[in-house]
This record gives structure tokens, C-alpha cells and sequence, in this order.
């Protein structure tokens, strides 16, 4: 028997070059394996007459091959197997595509379960590409079969053998880290029968009763692991702030702050005061001011003898914080220095030596703050702009460059509250659902390619008047799984610049670019030295450009409603009527129905309550900004009473068991949580 660590190389049927091609989807182990499971299922149960296939339907057809299959050579790079199927009801014609092997492999004679889309006409049925079982094989028809997330190189047929494979090494194996006591007054089902059945369900209900159980093991461990995080950080303790006074600062600024910023500047001052190190997350729409209520407790640290220091994810975001926060701050007589890579020598020894000798009270910077030669006199407070593009290792080399600092953490990725208090279990968390008067309403539109032109023709229009737009591509090179290589982000601007608008001033940018040679496009088009900025979503997190109208995205239906809707926050930050176009062939209804979301409010949290709905937590955050921990079964948009049930159990358990040694198997799995999921869980 294997033990779940075990390399995956060395499960029975996986070996090497499988093994390669597992590890891209992150499987790298036994457990790894076993615990990849399926994002859909497919019922093959029902058997259909040739007859009765609907154009459009996925089925399965019990046929006999009529005749011998014939191969033909098309082209280089394309071959042909042809054959004929028939029941008692009517004929089948098959095509297999680059599958040379099934001539040979198909009888004449013979029947087979063919599974697949079916089309044609009433007359005439045609499937390609099917699976094909002979009758009676079991293993992909005729049964609830899984649909797993694929990569290159490995295959449904692939996956679905090598995680049966998995099961049969282990199945004697599989350890239970829910405590029996809290097993059974959940009735929640063993956990080898719970793995076989999330794999490979005899039925619905089979399945349910599975799901159930993996979903409440899941958040079970999740809840106790961030009881523990949060444990861990209330038992720290720091000097209280005495001066949180923000009266003059208040005064100072040309403008009225929101409720909900003053709401999360208390927030802030209250923790300040507590005498235990802040760990909060202000999370709020694009535009709601989170910089302001950043400057309130950098005003705050300066007023009680600490240094702060503000890290954004990019050099020119740095410079843009550092332009509009020093002039305020040096009002109130505030030291406030910038420091990035691309200083020159002499003018970084001069910040380092003020920072040094404490002359500096706030420096705003890249990840240039956590170098090396890097010191500080006093730190007192980390703030860290857009959450998810700096991992828990920088965030800590800052803080360790000072006492226990306070951590603020700023992120304008709205997600729902319910959920937020999940994901940053060990984080405090303050919202700031309001926008600043005057915001700009950005109308939008979800249309066909049919529109080019069109939009072509309004986009000559705003920069005839001055204006500027960004066109967002979902790819960056040529052959990218793109089936229409125009969308590539070099090659789309070369065709704009040189066909469709000869005399305007097109660049592109995209994040395999050097962040110098990104810097300086960025610059340029802030600037307003360029018409049109091509980019992948790396202006996602940008500069803003207040000069910027119109927010065209390309196959819009690639990108997370969420993604989205930070693109369309790039315009509408001027006094201009700003507008975003998404661009999408796609007919799937679900599709459009999120689109349309779009287009019908302007609420960040209202779509990411929405995009989660829809979508699920994991693609609810997508692989680069991911801030849930390796959440694989539970889906948060649907499962909040188990949750809240999971964790009334966590609660109980360890009031009973607080350090979990009686329970050394739920103890080593939420270590292991704990331990994979640092980047994530802050």
C-alpha cells in the first residue's frame, strides 16, 4: 500500500512523462491525486436510439460499425477516420480527427457505446471526436462519469484512470481527520467511501451524501486553522498610540471624506489604541478613496514618534501615491520620501540615510523598501496596496525591518463580506462601501464583434476630442490557445498602428514585458503622449489616468465579472464621460447573463456577489490572486449553512482540545493547511 505522500510518479500507471504533465495542474502527490476532484459530472446512464438524437445534445448510442473505417490524409497535420454506425432505428456517421489508430481499432461487425455531440439533420446523424467503449466496458459510459480541469497533456481518459489508480493504492489508507464524535453527530459518511464516490458516484444521492462530507471536512479544518492564526496574533502586544487625533488632518483635505472612510479611519485609530499589532484589511471599490484612509494612519504614526511606509505593487503607482500623499502630508508637517529601483544612486543614499537617522517619518515605495541596505529607525506601520500582488514574504520582510509593526492591508478587489470574514479569518476587516460624490457613472456595453467598426469609429471620435483608451486583450503571444490570433496583445496593436488608425499614436503593454520597459508605456500614456494602450489586464492595477474614456475589452467573457469590473474602474477618474465596451462572441447563455451584470450596475460588491454565484470561489479569485486557501470542494456561494454548522464544530472541539492533542490527526492536517496555505491566509 502507498503512503499518501508518495511521489505520483510511482502510482501504479502514472510514471514519469505523466507525472511532468500532472505537476502542472499542481499534482505532485498521492494525496495531490486523490484530492483533485472533478468541477462537473456527466450522466451517461441513458442509452439513445440513432433515431431519436436531438442536433446540439450530448449522448450515448449503443451501434454497430456497418462498414470497414476509412482513413484519409487531408493535409499535413490533419487525418481522417471515417466510418458507419447503425441501429435498428437509423444510421450514424462518425469522424474521428487526428485518431489514425481507430481504423484499425474499430470492427466492422462489432458494437460499441459511442458517446458525444450529436448533429446533423433529421436525415442525417453525424457525431465527431466520440468516446467509444466497447459494449459493456462500463468505464466512460453508462454510468455518472467526472469532468475534471484539464492542461496539455493530460486528458479526461488520462485523469480518470490515474486518480482510480490512486484510490486502489490508498483506499485502506485514507486516514480520518474529523474526529469520530464529531463524524457521527453530523452524519457525515467515511471518508474512503466519501472519495470513491466524489470520483466515481454510483447515483445523485450517492454523490450528495459524499460532497457533504468533503465540503464540512474542508471548512471544518479551515475554520480551526484560522481560529488558530487568529490565536496565535491576539497573544501579541505592543505600546498603545496615544495621539490618533485627526482633527487636522480632517481640516486639511480639500474635500469631504465618505462615511465609510471615516468609518474605516475609527476602525484603524481603534486598533492603533488597542495595544496589540493591527492586522486589518480595508477593502473597498475602485475609486472609494482606501489612499485617504491609508494617509489618516500614516498621520497617525507620525504623530506618535513611528515611521510608516506604504509599498505598491509598481513603480509608477508608487510615484502617483508618493505625488498626491506628500503634498498633503508635508502640510501637516509630515517628512515624506519615495524610494523605488530606478532612483539614482545618490538620490537613494539620501533616502536611506533619512530614513536611517528617523528624519523621514513616511517613505512610499516598491518592493525597493524591503532591500537589504534597507533601514529604518522607527517602523511602526505597514501598508500594503492591492492585497493579492504581494505574497505573505514580503509583507513580512517589511514587517520585520521594524517592532511588531501595525499591518494595514488595502485591496480594491470587493468581495463579499460574508466571504471576507472567511478568507481573512485572521484579518480584521473593514469595508468601504460608499463612493465619493461625483464619481463618474461609466456606461457599458456588452456586444458582438459584430460592432467593430463601430467601435472603431467612437474610439477615433473621443480621441479626436482629446481623449484616450485602453483595448484589453485576454492573451499576450501568438498560438497561445487563441483561436482568433488578432486578440494577441503585439500583433493586435501592430494591425491597429498599421491598418485601422495609421495616424494615431497606438502602444502596448503586457506582463512579460521588463517592468521598466511597462513603466515607461505606462508613463508615456499617462502622460498623454499615446492615443490607444493595448495591454493584457496588467493595467488592471494602474496609473491613473484621468484623460482616459473609453475601456474596450476583447472576449470579454474570459475574464471574471470582478476582473471586469477593475478594468472598466481605468476610466470614468476625470471630469470626461467615460464608457467600456465588452466585446464577446460567445452564445452560451450563462455567459451572457454575467455580461449583462455588467451592464447593469456599477457595484463592485453587488457583481462580485454576483461573479461568485456564478462562478465559484476559485475562479471567484482566479489563480494569481487567489486569498482562499486551497478551497477544492466547498463553493461558498451555496454552502454557508455547513459552514456556519463546520464551524460551530471547530468551536466545540477546541474549547474542549485547544492545542488538539487528543485529536493528532485533525491537528496534522490543519499544520498541513496551514503550511501550504501561508501565501494565502496572510
Amino acid at each position: 500500500m502507498a503512503d499518501l505522500s508518495t511521489d505520483v510518479r510511482y502510482v501504479k500507471g502514472v510514471g514519469e512523462q505523466r507525472a511532468k504533465a500532472l505537476a502542472r495542474l499542481g499534482i505532485h502527490t498521492l494525496r495531490d491525486l486523490i484530492s483533485y476532484f472533478p468541477r462537473a459530472y456527466e450522466d451517461r446512464r441513458t442509452f439513445k436510439r440513432v433515431i431519436d438524437l436531438q442536433p446540439g445534445e450530448n449522448a450515448c448510442v449503443r451501434a454497430m460499425v456497418a462498414a470497414e473505417p476509412t482513413l484519409s490524409r487531408i493535409r499535413k497535420g490533419l487525418e481522417l477516420v471515417k466510418l458507419r454506425a447503425v441501429d435498428e432505428t437509423g444510421a450514424l456517421d462518425i469522424t474521428f480527427f487526428n485518431q489514425a489508430y481507430r481504423k484499425n481499432d474499430l470492427r466492422r461487425g462489432e458494437t460499441y457505446i459511442f458517446f458525444g455531440r450529436a448533429e446533423g439533420s433529421l436525415l442525417r446523424k453525424t457525431m465527431a471526436n466520440p468516446v467509444v467503449e466497447r459494449e459493456g466496458g462500463g468505464t466512460f459510459t453508462g454510468r455518472i462519469v467526472p469532468i475534471y480541469p484539464l492542461t496539455a497533456g493530460v486528458s479526461q481518459t488520462i485523469l480518470m484512470r490515474s486518480v482510480a489508480q490512486g484510490l486502489a493504492a490508498c483506499r485502506d489508507q485514507l486516514e480520518d481527520p474529523l474526529p469520530e464524535e464529531v463524524r457521527l453527530s453530523h452524519e457525515l459518511c467515511h471518508v474512503g467511501y466519501a472519495y470513491e464516490q466524489i470520483h466515481f458516484p454510483a447515483g445523485e444521492e450517492e454523490l450528495a451524501v459524499a460532497r457533504r462530507r468533503l465540503v464540512f471536512e474542508e471548512l471544518f479544518l479551515l475554520a480551526i486553522g484560522l481560529k488558530k492564526l487568529r490565536r496565535r496574533r491576539d497573544e501579541l502586544s505592543c505600546a498603545p498610540w496615544a495621539d490618533t487625533d485627526l482633527v487636522d488632518f480632517y481640516a486639511a483635505l480639500p474635500f469631504d471624506l465618505t462615511g465609510a472612510q471615516r468609518r474605516a479611519i475609527g476602525e484603524i485609530a481603534a486598533d492603533l489604541r488597542s495595544g496589540r499589532p493591527m492586522n486589518r484589511l480595508v477593502q473597498g471599490d475602485v475609486g472609494s478613496g482606501k489612499t485617504m484612509v491609508a494617509a489618516a494612519a500614516l498621520v497617525c504614526a507620525a504623530r506618535s514618534g513611528f515611521q510608516g511606509a506604504l509599498m505598491a505593487p509598481t513603480e509608477i503607482l508608487a510615484e502617483q501615491h508618493y505625488q498626491g500623499l506628500a503634498p498633503l502630508l508635508e502640510r501637516l508637517g509630515i517628512t515624506c520620501g519615495l524610494l523605488t529601483g530606478a532612483m539614482r544612486a545618490k538620490e537613494r543614499r539620501e533616502v536611506l540615510a533619512r530614513l536611517a537617522d528617523g528624519e523621514l517619518d513616511v517613505v512610499i515605495g516598491t518592493h525597493a523598501l524591503i532591500s537589504a541596505d534597507v533601514s529604518y529607525a522607527r517602523l511602526g506601520l505597514v501598508v500594503t496596496d492591492e492585497q493579492h500582488r504581494f505574497g505573505v514574504a514580503q509583507r513580512s520582510a517589511l514587517s520585520a525591518k521594524g517592532e511588531r509593526p501595525h499591518l494595514l492591508v488595502m485591496s480594491a478587489t470587493p468581495i463579499p463580506r460574508t466571504l471576507a470574514l472567511i478568507i481573512y479569518g485572521d484579518l480584521d476587516v473593514s469595508v468601504i462601501d460608499e463612493l465619493p460624490p461625483g464619481r463618474q457613472k461609466i456606461d457599458t456595453f456588452a456586444v458582438t464583434s459584430a460592432y467593430r467598426q463601430r467601435i472603431y469609429a467612437f474610439l477615433r471620435k473621443e480621441i479626436a476630442a482629446g481623449r484616450q483608451a485602453y483595448i484589453i486583450c485576454s492573451m499576450v503571444e501568438k498560438g497561445e490557445e487563441v483561436p482568433d490570433e488578432r486578440k494577441a496583445v503585439t500583433e493586435y496593436a501592430a494591425i491597429l498602428q498599421e491598418k485601422v488608425f495609421p495616424d494615431l499614436r497606438v502602444a502596448y503593454v503586457h506582463g512579460r514585458m521588463k517592468p521598466r520597459e511597462k513603466d515607461a508605456v505606462m508613463a508615456a500614456f499617462a502622460a498623454g503622449e499615446r492615443d490607444i494602450l493595448v495591454s493584457t489586464t496588467v493595467v488592471e492595477v494602474g496609473v491613473d489616468v484621468p484623460n482616459a474614456t473609453v475601456m474596450v475589452v476583447e472576449d470579454a467573457d474570459r475574464f471574471g465579472l470582478s476582473q471586469l469590473h477593475q478594468l472598466r474602474g481605468r476610466v470614468g477618474r476625470g471630469q470626461h464621460k467615460s464608457y467600456c465596451i465588452l466585446i464577446s462572441d460567445n452564445r452560451n447563455e450563462e455567459t451572457r447573463r454575467r455580461l449583462k451584470v455588467m451592464t447593469q450596475t456599477g457595484d463592485g460588491f453587488k457583481i462580485a456577489e454576483e461573479d461568485l454565484r456564478l462562478r465559484g470561489p476559485g475562479d471567484f479569485f482566479g489563480r494569481r490572486q487567489h486569498g482562499l486557501p486551497a478551497l477544492k470542494v466547498a463553493d461558498l456561494s451555496c454552502d454557508m449553512a455547513l459552514l456556519k454548522e463546520a464551524q460551530g464544530a471547530a468551536e466545540d472541539l477546541l474549547k474542549r482540545d485547544p492545542e488538539l492533542r487528543d485529536h493528532p490527526r485533525t491537528a496534522l492536517r490543519v499544520a498541513q493547511l496551514l503550511e501550504v496555505n501561508a501565501d494565502a491566509m496572510n
